[in-house]
């Protein structure tokens, strides 16, 4: 490749600005900037076997557009009860004897804490979840279910459950496929 300069470009006003001394008067009209200008050739080419390839054997692909089918039907399902499938799922973590740590929420969920805490927040807001520091250990906060969370989790538990039954009917196995859904995220998670 050959570097390349830009030729010297015209500018500004070669007149004397009101005010100024003669000195200063005169103005260089051309700047000479001088950028590194690359040819680059066109694109590599990938053939669309490739594309073909990926679309038909890629785990992650499939893993993807399934997690996103599922939780539209989901979302469908409990949307009457102001809630996504995302937040019915954070709110069924926290339904604990004891207020989880966000730490371990995260992990449960396998999600970033950032995205826990984005995620956290319209429930917050809502008042179904409370966060508090620990008494014990002050760095840690703590989760917990408000009284108005516990009574939207025993209002969608059981459409969770009917849509639940729904999917699984249409599923093969769904048993094996729980089974190796978890041991990829034991295995990478």
């Amino acid at each position: 490749m050959i570097p390349r300069t830009v030729p010297s470009i015209p500018v500004g006003n070669p007149g004397r600005p009101r005010g100024a001394s003669k000195a200063s008067r005169r103005v260089d009209r051309n700047v000479d900037i001088n950028v590194p200008c690359r040819i680059v050739s066109a694109p590599a080419s990938l053939p669309i076997e490739v594309t073909h390839e990926v679309a038909n054997a890629c785990l992650c692909l499939h893993a993807q557009r399934a997690a996103r089918a599922l939780a539209r039907r989901f979302d469908g399902v409990l949307r009457h009860l102001g809630i996504t499938s995302g937040q019915f799922s954070l709110l069924m973590s926290l339904n604990r004897r004891e207020p989880p740590a966000i730490g371990s929420v995260a992990d449960l969920l396998a999600m970033d804490r950032t995205t826990l805490t984005a995620n956290l927040k319209p429930l917050l807001r809502r008042g179904l979840v409370r966060s508090f520091v620990d008494d014990a250990d002050r760095r840690v906060r703590r989760l917990e279910l408000t009284a108005g969370g516990r009574e939207l989790l025993v209002a969608a538990t059981p459409v969770w459950r009917s849509e639940h039954a729904a999917v699984e009917l249409g599923l093969a196995d769904a048993d094996r496929l729980r089974g190796d859904l978890r041991a990829v995220v034991v295995r990478e998670g």
